[in-house]
């Protein structure tokens, strides 16, 4: 009997099933109750009685079900899973965990976490079917193992689950492109490399060109991928070109398509800049300079001398120095053996230019020229200046005469009497006949008065040298 009903009967070894579940029970040989495929239906107590009823052969039990737990089920969100079932999420996100159990009759759940620097932690403790918890701003040290666990709170029976959750997040710069020159110039060694972030993203090298005037970009070729934090990329002249652009990009999870970061540069070939021709005094320095600051990546830049290029080695004769993208040569106490051509070679990965100078070494003499050229220059300048003073000092006896050579032999002399006030005369002067030969040439006096304003009475006095006879000619000159 169970619960008050009547279950089933024995008589001696033939089994009489009276409930409907028939097979479900069975009273064997030794007297005991067989039930088979239990369910909580046949929970309950259970009387044992024998036949005629006697109070005194009674015995009774009480049958208590339990189950589980069972289907233990953890979900976490937001989070995405990877192949081998493995979590993330992402460093910043608010994420909740959840976890579920089926037991019978009651049960007690609890959330454990084992990271990097802690062993096993208690997250959270409940009763129920379910058990969740959460945590806001996620960062990397909540990465690591979460597991719950189950336990029946009458058979004592535990299970458990657990996964582990990774939490990524991406470098916050972009990444960063470097070269590297090889032990042949024209080899060069690409670098592109993005550290700060998990997992280590996936790097891309392509290359690709400028086309037309107006720079457009042209579909790249991809050359090198790899997940790493950095990407080496060895290439050679033959694959380089002036103008071409090398781009790394960089992919991460926690980056939504399309939003990749990326470094790029563009290749630029040599070109070494300076003074062509270059002149200078034997037994002075002279320093020859050549600027090379165009190159991507940068050239390798050496000074080479004579027909041969030979290279110039740093020494007391030849001083090398570099500041920035100027490169000199200072050669020390000239002589006539320095001049020639001299270069300065410039190589990168794409090509090598050349800068050519030309050294003229002069002799110390003609510093003598120069002073003498200096000197005569000078003299004729102050020649000039002392005739053209002496022809301005007798400018009076020029016009009047017939230049320097009759300049003291003509004996002609014109007087001017200047009076109070100018008077122009109209009147036409005769012309005088010339006085005798004195010393061999004719001399003419001529006397020019003017009347004052204030007395016109006076006449105009002219005097003819034939009635000055007897006056000494010599005494006939007034100013």
């Amino acid at each position: 009997m169970t619960n008050g009903q009547f279950t089933i009967e024995r008589n001696h070894s033939i089994i009489i099933p009276i409930s409907p579940s028939e097979g479900h029970l069975t009273i064997l040989y030794n007297q005991s109750l067989y039930i088979n495929r239990m369910n909580l239906s046949d929970e309950g107590t259970y009387l044992c009685d024998s036949l005629p009823h006697n109070n005194k052969t009674q015995t009774s039990l009480t049958l208590q079900i339990v189950s589980g737990p069972d289907n233990s089920i953890i979900d976490i969100q937001p989070a995405t899973p990877l192949s081998n079932g493995t979590l993330f999420v992402v460093r910043g996100s608010t994420v909740s965990f959840n976890c579920s159990s089926l037991s019978y009759p009651s049960q007690s759940l609890s959330w454990g976490f084992q990271g990097v620097e802690s062993s096993n932690d208690s997250l959270a403790v409940g009763s129920g079917s379910w058990l969740d918890f959460r945590i806001e701003d996620v960062q990397p040290t909540a990465q690591g193992n979460y597991s719950c666990r189950a336990q029946n709170s009458i058979s004592q029976k535990a299970a458990g689950s657990s996964t582990e959750l990774l939490v990524y997040y991406s470098p916050e710069r972009h990444p960063e492109c470097l070269w590297n020159a090889g032990k042949d110039p024209s080899h060069v060694q690409f670098s592109c490399s993005w550290f700060g972030g998990y997992p280590s993203p996936t790097l891309f090298w392509g290359k690709h060109q400028m086309s037309g005037s107006h720079g457009k970009q042209v579909a790249g070729q991809l050359m090198e991928s790899e997940e790493t934090d950095n990407l080496v990329m060895n290439l050679n002249r033959s694959l380089l070109f002036d103008g071409q652009m090398l781009k790394c990009s960089g992919h991460h999870p926690t980056i939504s398509p399309g939003e990749d970061k990326f470094c790029s540069f563009t290749l630029k070939s040599p070109y070494p800049e300076g003074e062509p021709l270059v002149t200078v005094v034997e037994g002075t320095n002279v320093t020859l300079t050549c600027t090379e600051s165009n190159s991507l990546p940068p050239a390798l830049t050496r000074w080479q001398r004579t027909a041969k290029q030979e290279d110039v080695v740093s020494s007391p004769k030849y001083v090398l120095s570099e500041q920035g993208p100027t490169f000199t040569l200072t050669i020390v106490n000239i002589t006539k053996q320095d001049e020639g051509v001299y270069f300065c070679r410039s190589e990168n990965p794409l090509m090598v230019r050349e800068l050519e100078i030309y050294l003229t070494v002069k002799a110390t003499s003609q510093y003598t020229g120069a002073i003498i050229g200096i000197f005569l220059a000078i003299l004729i300048v102050g020649s000039g200046i002392v005739i053209a003073k002496t022809i301005y000092s007798n400018r009076d006896r020029i016009c009047l005469g017939n230049g320097f050579e009759q300049m003291g032999e003509r004996g002609d002399v014109l007087s001017l009497v200047e009076a109070d006030e100018e008077e122009v005369f109209h009147e036409a002067i005769p012309r005088l006949p010339p006085l005798p030969l004195t010393n061999g040439h004719n001399t003419t006096l001529v006397e020019i008065h003017t009347i004052p304003s204030i007395d016109h009475e006076d006449a105009e006095i002219l005097e003819h040298p034939l009635q000055l006879e007897d006056r000494d000619i010599d005494e006939l000159v007034t100013f």
